[in-house]
């Protein structure tokens, strides 16, 4: 009896103890090692990744000049995403199999999980090692200590320590946007920034505290991104201050910027009075933000490949006259050709910043919409189109109706009461447009009707990104412009209804969209 209770009860602690090793192993996040069969890896690698990464595997392949940054080089032995210490370049097993697994954020480089089994991604990860000669396993790991849990205390001490000397802000900047004045160079040679730390779904790994805490301690193979641990460093952290730095890091990022993928509707309240006549009313700041990514234009000719900006956020409000449209986006660069300072950190020739909103000149009642890229012939489109400005020319404001992209007309904005305010502050533009709901040409421009989805699209140009300009620039698909009725009222039910369909149907496609580009890197 007393063995049989004994066995009870060593089987009770086996339970808690294998409980609290996979506890411990999901918080760690990473998959546990498999032995990985190379020669079975050189086969999903020939089929699947040549085309990026080169049949050497020194990242010339066939699509090598339309990625940024370009596909990694393997024989570098340069890996961004590892756990094992900044002494070794060999990186563990398990991170490359999650860099396979789920893919690098900011790069073309899509997860595999859809498409290859656990096994082939091993066995994926042993040849991959083998283009840099990695045989053995990496002697010395990541110290990570005793973790700091986020606190106000540890992200104010973290911010100290990002700005002290600055340790962190010679690159990232205090706003952590990433500084316009540096130059950086990544592993091939191509030109790189500093990392946006307020959009977290950019960042390599993840922006988990752990994760954010290992970059600091291994720094990032093939860029200028330093290591931390490293005593040998004036800036060198202690485990402990690299955990507060984590934590700050974690506390900057913009979670309004993060692009929902459900929610395509841009919903534009209506006031009382005057809509706001500054980019910086305060009364923006309760009109309900959406996000968008930012995608290249690779329809038309000039295609584009290697795009700067990935998101824009947009507000809306209206009164009994009016409509207004805030955007706002990221932009570490204020482009003004003409101007030295601006020129000096632009790749040449510099071009002007802009964006453009575009909108169907007749709301469609069924299910189709003119073409996204600037309509059709039988479905034309108004764009409003705000740019820069040169040293010697302002920012201005023009109105395009276009049936597509090589039938486009010019239009006076003024004529019709298109106009545009504009601020550019640490690294961000915001552009306020805005334009009475009707004009005397209903044949040529839109006439806005609340509690109606009216479809809507966004452009962007970074005039120091390779000279963007024309149809070198970022867009998004169509999403959609509510003017919000009175609540309650018949016309926002039966609108909801019909958006509803149209949301799902887009989600599809944009998902659809995603796995086929996926696949094709």
């Amino acid at each position: 009896m007393n063995n049989l209770r004994l066995g009870k009860k060593m089987t009770y602690k086996n339970k808690l103890a294998l409980l609290a090793l996979c506890s411990a192993l999901f918080a760690a996040g990473t998959a546990m090692a498999k032995p990985g069969n190379a020669d079975k890896g050189k086969e999903v690698y020939d089929k699947r990744c040549t085309w990026c990464h080169g049949a050497e595997g020194d990242g010339a392949g066939a699509a090598q000049d339309y990625l940024n940054p370009p596909p990694r080089d393997f024989t570098s032995g340069n890996y961004k995403i590892k756990t094992s210490s900044f002494e070794d370049m060999t990186p563990n097993d398990d991170d490359i199999f999650r860099m396979i697994r789920d893919g690098m954020p900011g790069t073309a480089m899509p997860g595999w999980s859809d498409l290859l089994s656990e096994q082939e991604m091993w066995d994926l990860a042993a040849y991959l090692k083998s283009f840099a000669g990695f045989d053995k396993p990496p002697e010395k790991q990541v110290d990570y200590g005793t973790q700091v849990k986020s606190s106000a205390e540890s992200i104010e001490k973290g911010k100290k320590l990002f700005e002290d000397g600055d340790r962190c802000v010679e690159c990232h900047g205090k706003s952590g946007k990433g500084s316009a004045s540096k130059r950086l160079k990544g592993g091939g040679g191509e030109r790189t920034w500093p990392r946006n730390l307020t959009k977290p779904w950019t960042f390599i790994g993840s922006s988990d505290p752990k994760d954010i805490y290992t970059r600091i301690s291994t720094g990032i193979a093939g860029t200028e991104m330093p290591s931390f641990a490293d005593p040998k460093s004036k800036n060198v952290l202690s485990v402990e201050e690299r955990w507060h730095v984590a934590n700050y890091v974690e506390s900057l990022a913009k979670t309004g910027m993060t692009v929902n993928a459900e929610n395509t509707v841009i919903k534009a309240d209506k006031v009382e009075g005057e809509l706001p006549a500054t980019t910086d009313d305060k009364r923006w700041n309760e009109s309900v933000p959406t996000a968008f990514y930012l995608v290249p234009q690779i329809i038309g000719e000039e295609r584009y490949f290697k795009p700067s900006n990935d998101t824009i956020i947009v507000r809306a409000m209206y009164n009994d006259k009016m409509v207004a449209l805030l955007m706002e986006w990221d932009d570490r660069t204020k482009s003004i050709p003409g101007d030295e300072s601006a020129e000096k950190i632009a790749d040449e020739p510099i071009a002007e910043d802009g964006v453009a909103v575009q909108l169907p000149v007749v709301i469609p009642t069924e299910m189709r919409k003119p073409y996204f890229g600037m309509g059709d012939e039988s479905h034309p489109v108004n764009i409003w189109h705000w740019k820069s400005g040169t040293k010697s020319e302002p920012e201005a404001a023009n109105l395009l109706n276009s049936l597509g992209f090589k039938a486009i007309e010019k239009r006076d904005a003024a004529a019709v009461g298109l106009k545009t305010v504009s601020s550019y502050s640490d690294g961000t533009w915001k552009v306020l447009m805005y334009r009475p709901l009707t004009t005397q040409a209903a044949d040529k421009d839109i006439q806005f009707a609340e509690g109606k989805f009216i479809p809507v699209a966004f452009a962007a140009w970074d005039g120091s990104n390779n000279s963007e300009k024309g149809s070198k620039h970022t867009m998004t698909t169509w999403y959609w412009l509510l003017l919000k009725p009175a609540t309650g009222s018949r016309p926002l039910v039966a609108a909801l209804a019909i958006m509803v369909l149209f949301a799902g149907g887009l989600l599809w496609w944009a998902r659809s969209a995603g796995r086929a580009a996926g696949r094709q890197h």
